[in-house]
């Protein structure tokens, strides 16, 4: 018989890990870094944290923690101001101005980006130069249209003129972001049967997407918290918008804190809102020029 001699396994054991070395933390690092943005914090929640307290706050109360809680000022705002109202035409003119700057933004943005014409950068530089006129110097000319136009008192006027004031921005911004997209990517549907138009919607729309929504927030926050064309433009109580009817909270011998605080809690809970639910989108939008596609 033959007998086979099987050959003994080794087990090959791994050298132990070096220890790790404990890293050093920097105390003076939390200085440097940390204590700014606490007190920045700070700087900025404060305020809002007193809006919050006189807004819940009841009426002679001195109490630093609203308690107990009380709705007394957000009644007082909503039904006997008048707030109700105003809350409508704000959104009204943030949902309409939104809009109409959003689509004017996406056909000039993609036509400045897509397309070479004569004294384009000479445009371009108009745009750019519009952000620094101040409004109130276009408030003269603009009355005077208005109302040769008949679009005093009128909501549609006031969608009108924060457009104009709005979209400048707006094309700057989303012809960047049309660059960012690869022409290729069109040439590519238009070489397969696609017509330009098809080709817009079935590739660079979808890719859009994160610049519609930044061009369309900034459009919205802007035209929600404009109160000078607001307070020119219109004159009857019912077409006030939120910054006005705040502005009209402010008595002449005396102030309701807890009305005005309540007046404001109203008017920041849908900005807030919206950077809440856009956030995302947002940083994409504002982060797409970064990367080259």
């Amino acid at each position: 018989m033959t007998q086979t001699l099987s050959r003994p396994t080794t087990t090959v054991v791994p050298p132990p890990a070096p220890p790790r070395r404990k890293k050093h933390r920097d105390p003076s690092r939390y200085f440097r870094l940390h204590l700014p943005l606490v007190l920045y914090l700070l700087f900025t929640l404060i305020p809002f944290y007193w809006m919050l307290v006189f807004a819940f706050r009841p009426t002679g109360e001195t109490s630093l923690v609203p308690w107990p809680i009380t709705l007394e000022h957000f009644d007082t705002v909503w039904n006997g101001i008048g707030f109700g109202v105003f809350f409508q035409n704000s959104l009204i003119i943030g949902v309409g101005t939104m809009i109409v700057v959003t689509v004017f933004a996406l056909m000039g943005g993609y036509a400045l980006a897509r397309f070479k014409f004569r004294g384009q950068r000479v445009f371009l530089l108009a745009l750019l130069c519009t952000q620094f006129i101040p409004g109130a110097m276009m408030l003269i000319p603009l009355f005077v249209i208005f109302k040769s136009a008949g679009l005093l008192n009128s909501l549609t006027g006031l969608v009108i003129a924060d457009t104009a004031f709005q979209l400048p921005l707006a094309l700057i911004l989303m012809s960047g972001f049309v660059r960012n997209v690869p022409i290729e990517l069109e040439e590519a549907a238009m070489v397969d049967g696609c017509s330009r138009l098809r080709a817009f919607f079935a590739v660079t729309l979808p890719q859009l997407k994160p610049a519609l929504v930044a061009v369309g927030s900034f459009a919205f926050i802007g035209a929600w918290n404009n109160f000078l064309f607001a307070l020119m433009f219109a004159s009857k109580q019912d077409k006030f918008t939120l910054p006005v009817g705040l502005s009209y909270a402010l008595g002449e011998f005396n102030t309701d804190f807890g009305a005005l605080a309540a007046g404001g809690v109203i008017a920041a809970v849908p900005v807030v809102l919206v950077f809440a639910v856009v956030q995302r989108f947002l940083v994409q939008g504002l982060s797409a020029g970064a990367v080259k596609g």
